[in-house]
């Protein structure tokens, strides 16, 4: 189910940024590989960036892109940092011959420090999973996609896995659950 999610999620990104496509004709569209391959998070990073660029090179060469589009990507470290994201980004959004059509930043805090950039330039902002919990409104963060869950989903989750586990929702009256804060964005 996982690789389904995913492959969703990645056909979904890539389908955000080909939307917001001119009309003219175009060969290429590219799409930033900003992720992390260094420091303490780099096995998630890492194997989450690989992934992406072999789904792309995978598309390019089994379809030829999408509807005849190639895609081209470019890698940026961020080594999980704010500030080498942000840079990242500006490095990137005006990559290829159209710019970044998506910013998939993988990282909370990242993304907190790119959704003003971002929705100034008009780029979308792909967090699966992380990110800004009330980005969820559209209305407010019309460039924001946090897509499958958000943090206040995944508690949700958490909350009715415990009142099952207790028996029933009934069962958690004047019961206290924690949700430990750690004072970070991903926290």
């Amino acid at each position: 189910m996982l690789t389904g999610i995913r492959y969703l999620a990645f056909a979904g990104a890539a389908a955000v940024g080909l939307a917001g496509a001119p009309v003219l004709a175009q060969n290429e569209q590219f799409v930033p590989a900003n992720f992390y391959w260094v420091g303490p998070y780099a096995p998630g990073g890492s194997g989450f960036g690989g992934g992406m660029i072999d789904y792309f090179a995978m598309l390019n060469e089994r379809d030829g892109g999408i509807n005849g589009v190639k895609l081209t990507w470019e890698k940026c470290e961020t080594e999980y940092n704010n500030a080498r994201g942000v840079e990242c980004y500006e490095r990137s959004k005006k990559k290829g011959p159209t710019g970044a059509s998506v910013i998939h930043p993988l990282s909370t805090g990242i993304t907190y420090s790119l959704i003003e950039k971002a929705s100034a330039d008009k780029i979308p902002v792909i967090s699966l999973g992380y990110g800004r919990t009330d980005a969820s409104d559209g209305r407010v963060f019309p460039y924001i996609f946090p897509l499958i869950t958000n943090y206040w989903s995944q508690n949700t989750a958490k909350i009715k896995f415990i009142g099952m586990k207790e028996g029933g929702m009934d069962k958690l009256k004047g019961k206290k659950i924690v949700n430990l804060y750690h004072d970070s964005a991903y926290g």
